[in-house]
This record gives structure tokens, sequence and C-alpha cells, in this order.
């Protein structure tokens, strides 16, 4: 397999690699059940496990994480193993989740976890999709109130972008130019949990300000890795990335392979499926 450098994009002005480490196949978020949920949960269960994985990543130039990591001390503690092992930093994105209620209460309550992402060396901070989405009007095709934790984001130091399910959060962003350095929008092959059609999803894409960080490209283990990378890769801008979360290390060489083959126009270094004929 390549040894090389993956290539990268910019964040707000933020180097990032870009393929960004998906964390559901660390956290345990499998989007099957919960047996898998939990099957998950027990094989990732410290920092050790963590660093393995990441250090996987980390050889191919990949340096850039994204999750609800602020409360999974165990992942943030791999992180900082795996970078003391390797000599590499990596750059944290944190998936946010507070209440959205207009009150002094929630207000504050937001401010409070916005700092304390900040406090653990947070670098680019998204609120999530289930927060965006509370505030999302269709009828003035605006992002209610979503400024005012914008401004948060930025005072505490960090870069703000936008997570969505809903791809009207792009398209609203940017035609209200808040301030955001990037966003999420689910895109892959089979159209898995994506609310319209792929190829409208896609020019949402191609035609947003900023860069995209596309997500589920393997629909959750519906697609297998050659299909489900090809296809993104294969579809989305140079400055866009992509989050592919593994189990092991062996998944991340193999989904880099696969991801820079794409890129490069190239068959994939990989060995085959094991079959028994």
């Amino acid at each position: 397999m390549s040894a090389q450098e993956f290539p990268r994009t910019v964040i707000g002005g933020l180097s990032v690699s870009r393929m960004i480490i998906g964390t559901n196949n660390v956290l345990g978020g499998s989007h099957r059940t919960e047996a898998r949920d939990l099957h998950i949960k027990g094989i990732f269960s410290g920092k050790e496990e963590v660093a393995r994985l990441l250090e996987a990543y980390l050889a191919h130039g990949v340096d850039t994480i994204i999750g609800c990591l602020i409360n999974a001390p165990h992942v943030l503690d791999g992180i900082k193993l795996a970078e003391d092992r390797t000599g590499r930093k990596m750059h944290y994105i944190e998936l946010g989740v507070f209440d959205m209620s207009n009150t002094p209460e929630a207000r504050r309550d937001a401010e409070a976890f916005i700092r304390r992402c900040a406090r653990a060396g947070c670098e680019v901070f998204l609120p999530l999709h289930i927060c965006v989405e509370q505030l999302l009007n269709k009828l003035t095709r605006k992002i209610d109130r979503i400024e005012d934790y914008l401004s948060m984001i930025r005072a505490n130091g960090m870069i703000p972008g936008l997570s969505a399910h809903m791809p009207e959060v792009i398209q609203y962003a940017d035609e209200n130019e808040y301030d955001v350095e990037t966003y999420i929008q689910i895109y892959n092959a089979i159209g898995f949990l994506m609310q319209v059609e792929i190829e409208t999803v896609h020019r949402i894409i191609w035609e947003a300000k900023k860069p995209v960080l596309t997500i589920k490209p393997m629909a959750a283990g519906h697609l297998n890795p050659f299909v489900g990378l090809s296809f993104v890769w294969n579809t989305i801008r140079p400055r866009d990335m992509v989050a592919a979360g593994c189990m092991t290390p062996e998944e991340a060489h193999e989904a880099v392979e696969i991801s820079l083959a794409a890129l490069e126009r190239r068959l994939p270094d990989v060995n085959g499926r094991l079959h028994q004929y």
C-alpha cells in the first residue's frame, strides 16, 4: 500500500487532511443495532485501543478527527497518546450538542459547553445537526439565532461550521452569509439517510461557498469501502472532505489506499476478499 501523505484542504485557515477520521465506529454509533453498538464500545473501551487505530491513519498523514468527543475522555486521551507515539499533531473537530432554547439559562450552558471544548483543544466546532435543524426556518430561509452560537465559537478561538442532515442548512448559511467555514452533509451512493435525491445534494455540495465535509460514504456498512469511497471521492470538489470511520488499523490502511487510488485514478493496492470456491 502507498505510504504517501494524504492530500489536504483548508478550513478557515487551518490545514487539515481531506480524509477525516470518523468516530461512529469508535463511540458505538453503528446505525445498525444496539448489539452492534455495544460490540463497538466493548472494543474501544480505553485510550490504548483508540490510539492504535489513530496511529494507522497518522501513518498516511490523515491527522483530523471528528465526533462528539468532549464527553468521551478515552478518545481524547487516545488522541494524545497517538500524538506522543508518532510525534504528529492531530486536529480535533467537535460536534457540539447543547440546549438550543431561547433562554438566558440555555445560553449560559451553551457558552460553557463551547468554552469547555476550546479548553480541551478543539480547533473546529460545529453544532450537531440535531441542534442546528431546530432553528431552521424554511419560510424565511434562515437559521434563527444561529449567529449567536457562531459568535460564541469565534470568541473562544475556534473555527465555526454547521453540521447538517438537511441540505438546506448549507444553502441558507450561504444565502445569509453566516460566519461559517465548513459544513457537514450526508452523501453516499445509495442515498442512505439522505433527505433528498443524490443528484440534488451533489449540486448543493458543488455550489457551496465553503468546503463541505461529506459523511457516511459507506452508508454505515451498506456499501463496501471500494464502492462507497470511490463514488464520493470522484464526485466532490478538490476542496471537500470525506469522513471515513474504521474499526481496525487494517481497515484504516485499506480505506486510505482505496481513497488515494480513487483520487489518482489507479488500481488500489489492496488484497481481494477471502473466497473459498
